[in-house]
């Protein structure tokens, strides 16, 4: 059975560009004089030549040909191999001082890429980055601008070559802003120009770094090598960074509204006079609204769980309100129970709708791949007998957003633009099998998509991450079951292996009747 990982790795080798222009060229002898750096050779960082380098060119001068330019000037470029042109420069003046031959050096003069400044940046970026690793600052510098300058075409090889996904060249930049220290670390830890760009888009979140490298450490440990730890462990750090994004969004309203945001804890030790406007009345007893409180000199407010603004006054007492009688609350065990399980449930929630993005990702790949599993296809064929409950529900509601880009179809930016989706997708016999799948997994996922819903069995809340469906867990259990067989490429997230816990063991492939 041909697996996602392998189709991918056989379509990248087919298209990766190699530089075969090198290949029908013949190496000329050049004086190394007559040779600068090209001003858009990718290494910007470490370009002296050590001198191991230079005593082997003064021993048997420089062995492989370096790449070269013509220049406006008369002189050629070197956008591979300046280093080893120097070390030849430095040589051949030790040799004149000697009064021994001066060295000529062997170059591809490379006629094809003048005013071609994108594409020599790439394979500058190539050789330099296979030879003797650049600092990642200057790897990073060059994919960027070598994507920005080239056309569709060049930038889709070019990204494949690098192992980049489309529109990763764009993040870039952003990834160029870590510091130092976090780029040599992640580096080190083996992120790939992918992976360090995805680093740069949930930094500002606690120990994600850590929590990033651990994941890889996984992925590598396990047999397969695939990203199934990663792409789940970025999915929560982004589902995180959005919370922290959201909340300064809040912050920032505030402050653009003048009103202060309260400090959530106080010292130990030390008293909050802080009350909500809740618990306090005018001294005539009147309720405290927010409106009515704007004015005092305490206003103020705390963010809930929600970065929902709560109004507070900032000492009730010094500006005159009075506190609502009633009794003193006396915090329990019981509320610290409370309190902790409504942490745990915000925690799981949040888990499970991030656990969505890398599991749309991975039905995307099967969906596009050139084969697609049999037991996709035969759990696709048997839901579609069955018709449980959910997938009539979700094509009543003829949404097509999920099912195009399982299947890479763009719709219409407009709302009000109506088209029917078989106008838009491939329809063929080899690709039945993969549209009836992307079908059914969009029912799944519409299905799943909020984690709360409702038990009528037992008339109370229910978490899909506590309590699945048969029919969910089924799917969930196929996904990491393809997921292994492609090479670790997919893996479920821990609050879904938490919900398919009670499931394992029952047949897979096949969901129980509704």
């Amino acid at each position: 059975m041909a697996t996602v990982t392998e189709s991918a790795t056989a379509e990248s080798a087919e298209t990766a560009p190699a530089d075969t222009d090198e290949a029908n060229l013949t190496a000329v002898l050049l004086d190394p004089d007559a040779i600068t750096r090209d001003e858009c050779n990718a290494r910007e960082h470490d370009t002296e030549p050590d001198t191991d380098l230079i005593n082997s060119v003064k021993a048997v001068g420089v062995q492989d040909p370096v790449s070269v330019r013509p220049r406006p000037d008369g002189k050629y470029g070197a956008f591979k191999g300046w280093r080893r042109t120097q070390a030849a420069q430095i040589a051949n003046a030790a040799a004149q001082a000697e009064g021994r031959p001066l060295r000529q050096i062997k170059a591809y003069v490379r006629e094809d890429l003048v005013d071609r400044d994108a594409w020599t940046r790439f394979l500058s970026l190539i050789e330099n980055h296979q030879r003797q690793g650049m600092s990642p600052k200057d790897t990073l510098k060059a994919a960027e601008l070598s994507l920005i300058g080239m056309d569709e075409v060049e930038q889709k090889q070019a990204a494949r070559a690098l192992g980049l996904k489309r529109g990763t060249g764009k993040r870039l930049g952003r990834a160029q802003q870590l510091d130092d220290a976090t780029l040599r670390r992640a580096s080190a830890g083996g992120m790939d120009l992918e992976q360090l760009a995805q680093l740069a888009e949930v930094e500002d979140v606690p120990r994600a770094q850590d929590r990033l490298l651990r994941a890889l450490a996984r992925d590598e440990a396990e047999e397969g090598g695939g990203r199934g730890h990663w792409d789940q462990e970025l999915a929560l750090l982004k589902a995180e960074q959005d919370d922290l994004n959201a909340r300064r969004k809040a912050v920032a309203a505030l402050e653009e509204a003048g009103v202060p945001l309260l400090p959530g804890r106080r010292a130990y030790g030390e008293k909050d006079p802080a009350r909500p406007l809740s618990e306090l009345t005018t001294p005539l007893g009147r309720p405290l609204e927010e409106n009515g409180h704007r004015g005092c000199p305490g206003h103020g407010a705390r963010l809930d769980d929600e970065h929902q603004p709560v109004w507070y006054c900032a000492d009730p007492a010094e500006h005159g309100h009075k506190v609502r009688p009633k009794p003193k609350p006396v915090k329990t065990a019981e509320d610290e129970e409370k309190a902790a399980e409504r942490a745990r449930i915000t925690a799981c929630n949040r888990a499970w709708k991030a656990a969505a993005g890398p599991r749309k990702e991975f039905v995307a790949r099967l969906v596009r791949s050139k084969a697609l599993p049999e037991e996709a296809w035969r759990f696709a064929l048997t839901v579609l007998l069955d018709l449980p409950s959910f997938y009539g529900k979700w094509a009543q509601r003829q949404e097509a957003e999920d099912v195009a880009q399982m299947l890479g179809v763009k719709l219409p930016d407009s709302p009000f633009e109506r088209v029917r989706l078989s106008e838009l997708a491939t329809l063929s016999k080899a690709r039945m099998a993969h549209v009836l799948f992307a079908h059914v997994a969009a029912a799944f996922e519409r299905d799943m998509r909020d984690p709360k819903g409702w038990n009528a069995a037992r008339m109370q809340v229910s978490f899909l991450w506590e309590n699945p469906t048969p029919e969910q867990a089924a799917y969930l259990l196929l996904l990491e079951k393809l997921g292994q067989d492609d090479k670790g490429s997919y893996r479920l997230s821990e609050v879904e292996e938490q919900a398919v816990a009670a499931h394992r063991g029952e047949e897979q492939g096949e969901p129980p009747a509704a």
